[in-house]
This record gives structure tokens, C-alpha cells and sequence, in this order.
């Protein structure tokens, strides 16, 4: 007897190559609800800098995993893969279609595999050492330890995330065994579900292009606006939130250190930097079709997503 799984349809690609914009024109064919798969949307009052869909698309789709820890909360990947699990679970109990989308490469692999993260638990004392480490001697210095510790990890994990560079030397520092050992050998495909596996690319020149214009448009928007509220709410701007992609760069504005020129520029070259990172990520996993979506209506993309998505159901 042939078991018949649920199926799931899952979108990624490198930031500001359009996932937004595609994932609402399959709305208009399938009864979807999207789950989030972005580390930073996650956090609440953060919403210009980490370009999450504006109300009015929140009010036309159910999204999860958007606005569900403040700024200075602890958030693990493990969290993500319990709240995220769950609530694909609500979705197919509703008998719609949960659509994963994002860029955060972990996120995604802790819904599509087995991830079985350390068991390791929570050594604050270790932890709070190495943030102060950071915050004396720099994120490089930090990431230097990790090198040493785990070569592997080091070279995938971006100095700058200071959270998952502590936690990869905690459990290679208590375990004796690198970070990256144990992750590569507990991963195995979930096999509750039968997954359609997307990813959606554009030339680097047309990609780069939107990453620019997205910038200028998070600036217009208010952007240091939104970071010096955050400031005056009392959020520390050495938190692992408030040192994402167009966030530092802005603190560093409201300290006199750049100009608002020089702040834009910034954004728009670390993004960049960002871009490729993802690229490379997800290119290693042979399980995505990718589509090139560049010059094309965002219908058509759609269209052929869905024809896609119901040949293989």
C-alpha cells in the first residue's frame, strides 16, 4: 500500500529576490498559510529592518512565526523547530497548505530534517563570559576562539552572529566534540510529510539592484526611526537582535560614527554579503529546484509554482 503524506511547499532564496511578493500571487490559487523561516522576524517592534510583510499582506495570509519574542528574548533554533512544527500541524488540521518560506538556511533545515540539536543544556555562566568577550575585545576576537575550537562552524557562521558563535564554543568547549560533528550527524529527512522544495534565484547584478532599492526604501520608511525607539525602550544595542543586517549599521549613525550616506552604503554591501552566504547555503542541499525568476511576472512564476506543487501531490 502506497502511503499517502502530507504535502508542504517550501520557498527560500537569498534575501530581496522577491519570496514575499510570489509566495501572495500563490495565495490566489492555493488555500495557504506561511511560516516564517526568517531569525529576525521573529522578534516584535523590529518590523522596517527585517522587511516583514506589511498588515495589509498579513491580513490577506495567515503568516506564523512573526512577532513572537521581544528583542532581548532568548530564541534557539530548537525554540523555532517546537513552535514552527506546531504550528504546520494547526495548518494541515485546517486542511490548508503551509507554505515555509524565508532565508535563514537553520531554520529551514530544522523543518525539512530530522535536526536533533545538542542536548547540551544552557551553561548562562559560560555564556555571559563569552558575551562579555565580545563586547570587550569585538565579534572577531570571539570568532577567532571558534576557529581554533571548530574550523568548520567558523567558516559557517558570520562573525557578527554572536549568539550562535557562543553556541557552538559551549557545546564544543563542555562536549570535547566540535559544534559542526554533531549537527552533520543528526540530520535525516522527516518523513512525516512529502515536501516540494523551491528556491528562487536571479542574476547577481538584478538581485544586487533590489537589495540597493529595498535599502533606500527601508530609509525612507523610517528605519532610524524604528532603532532609536528601540533604544529608548530600553533594548541594549549589544543584543544578538539589534546586531542584525541594517541594524548596526543604523546605531552606528545615531552614535555620530557614519553618515546617513555612509550608513546606507553599508546596509546595502553587508546585505550583499549576505546574499551570497545564503546562496551558498541553500546550494548545497541538491533537494531544491530552483527557478530563476528574473524578467518574469510574478503570475507565471506562481502558475508554474502551483502546476509544480500539484503534479507532484
Amino acid at each position: 500500500m502506497i502511503e499517502l503524506k502530507e504535502k508542504l511547499l517550501v520557498i527560500v532564496g537569498p534575501t530581496a529576490v522577491g519570496k514575499t511578493e510570489v509566495s501572495m500571487e500563490i495565495s490566489k490559487r492555493l488555500n495557504i498559510e506561511i511560516v516564517s523561516a526568517d531569525s529576525m522576524q521573529v522578534y516584535k517592534y523590529m518590523d522596517i529592518g527585517t522587511a516583514k510583510p506589511t498588515s495589509v499582506e498579513r491580513s490577506q495570509i495567515p503568516h506564523h512565526m512573526i512577532d513572537i519574542i521581544d528583542p532581548d528574548e532568548e530564541f534557539s533554533v530548537a525554540d523555532y523547530q517546537i513552535q514552527a512544527k506546531r504550528a504546520i500541524k494547526d495548518i494541515l488540521g485546517r486542511g490548508n497548505i503551509p507554505l515555509i518560506t524565508g532565508g535563514t538556511g537553520l531554520y529551514i533545515n530544522a523543518l525539512c530534517y530530522d535536526y536533533i540539536f545538542s542536548s547540551h543544556g544552557r551553561d548562562n555562566e559560560l555564556r555571559n563570559c563569552l558575551r562579555e568577550r565580545a563586547q570587550k575585545y569585538g565579534n572577531e576576537f570571539l570568532h577567532r576562539q571558534l576557529k581554533v575550537l571548530d574550523p568548520k562552524s567558523a567558516k559557517r557562521i558570520h562573525p557578527n552572529n554572536v549568539k550562535r558563535v557562543i553556541r557552538a564554543i559551549e557545546v564544543s568547549l563542555k562536549t570535547g566534540k566540535p559544534f559542526s560533528s554533531y549537527e552533520q550527524s543528526h540530520r535525516k529527512p522527516v518523513r512525516a510529510y512529502s515536501w516540494e522544495m523551491l528556491g528562487l534565484t536571479r542574476p547577481r547584478h538584478e538581485l544586487y539592484s533590489r537589495i540597493d532599492e529595498r535599502a533606500s526604501h527601508m530609509m525612507s520608511l523610517g528605519l532610524e526611526k524604528e532603532v532609536k525607539s528601540l533604544l529608548e525602550m530600553g533594548y541594549s544595542k549589544n543584543l544578538n537582535s539589534l546586531q542584525g543586517l541594517g541594524y548596526r549599521q543604523i546605531i552606528d549613525l545615531i552614535e555620530g560614527k557614519v553618515t546617513k550616506e555612509k550608513a546606507l552604503e553599508l546596509i546595502c554591501r553587508d546585505t550583499r554579503r549576505y546574499a551570497k552566504r545564503q546562496y551558498t547555503w541553500f546550494s548545497r542541499d541538491d533537494n531544491f529546484k530552483w527557478i530563476d525568476i528574473s524578467a518574469k511576472d510574478n503570475t507565471v512564476i506562481a502558475d508554474r509554482i502551483c502546476h509544480l506543487f500539484k503534479r507532484n501531490n
